[in-house]
């Protein structure tokens, strides 16, 4: 019984997000899309029905404060437009898909944000409904997709990724934090305890070869053919009915996504967490060997880590 009222609300969530979205003028879509056509996420609508989101914020593609607003208005713009089915993620940016949070700026331009429309703070909000939302979310990794990256991505429907050139990590053990947007509830729905646990208390990077086989990614391809495969994927889904789409998508939501209470607990574990004494000194150490300014730091930020926790042990 308690299955079948999950399956009828999944229906009827379905049916009035689409009515919802179909009552809205599509002038309002077309003008946030618009407005995020001039940030740092990019949108491109190769068809009405097919949208390309690409990030580009040089120099590493790192999340910060400043990006909030650019990509709640990519998630509303996507959640509102009436004709959209699939929306690709991908990076303009060579090495770098998405990375970590920016640790240059003050703690409390993050804090002061107010919640989101789910009353989760902003960037879970924004991850919450990109997972619910009646539109089928692909990312396309290709160079890394490291904390709030990796967090994108598994809150996203499908993730692709290229097999010579896409490393994976929940790097924030290493700098003496917890991650904040959802990996510790979701990573263990794909992959399993033990992988999970692994992959978010080593802070390793995972090559696309091994996130394939631990299930982190839906496939890691060659990195010639990975553009290709998604964009034949995208094509082929925007050709079938929107509201079929968003009745499966509600359905396997169901029976998947975590609840966003989870998520909002992750969100508060970090902030407490970046601000304990061992995690301040992690990150004065990381910044002062050139994070956010060296490339080499930030494509090796395992190797990095790990120093950097050698050295803070050595000196206790």
């Amino acid at each position: 019984m308690a299955i079948a009222k999950k399956v009828a609300a999944a229906f009827a969530l379905a049916s009035l997000t689409i009515a919802a979205a179909e009552a809205k003028p599509k002038a309002s879509a077309t003008a946030a899309a618009s407005a995020a056509a001039s940030e740092h996420f990019r949108i491109m609508k190769v068809t009405p029905a097919y949208w390309r989101v690409t990030i580009d914020k040089p120099p590493f593609n790192i999340y910060g404060p400043d990006s909030m607003a650019p990509f709640n208005r990519v998630i509303t713009a996507i959640e509102n437009d009436p004709v959209l089915k699939v929306v690709v993620f991908d990076s303009a940016i060579p090495g770098f898909f998405l990375t970590h949070y920016d640790f240059s700026v003050p703690l409390d331009q993050t804090t002061s944000m107010p919640p989101g429309p789910t009353g989760l703070p902003q960037l879970p909000d924004m991850l919450v409904r990109l997972s619910k939302a009646p539109v089928v979310s692909i990312v396309s990794i290709r160079g890394r997709a490291t904390g709030v990256g990796s967090e994108l991505s598994l809150a996203s429907d499908m993730r692709f990724a290229s097999r010579e050139k896409a490393i994976l990590s929940q790097f924030e053990i290493g700098a003496g934090f917890v991650p904040g947007g959802g990996p510790m509830a979701r990573l263990p729905r794909l992959v399993g305890r033990g992988r999970a646990l692994e992959i978010l208390l080593s802070g390793n990077d995972i090559n696309g070869e091994i996130a394939e086989r631990y299930g982190y990614v839906n496939r890691a391809l060659p990195d010639a053919e990975l553009d290709g495969y998604v964009d034949a994927l995208a094509r082929r889904i925007a050709s079938f009915d929107k509201q079929s789409i968003a009745q499966i998508k509600a359905l396997v939501n169901v029976a998947s996504l975590p609840p966003d209470g989870a998520i909002g607990a992750e969100w508060a574990a970090f902030l407490e967490s970046v601000q304990r004494p061992a995690a301040q000194e992690l990150i004065r150490r990381l910044m002062q060997t050139g994070l956010q300014k060296n490339a080499d730091v930030e494509t090796n930020l395992a190797k990095y880590t790990g120093e950097a926790n050698i050295q803070r042990n050595a000196g206790q």
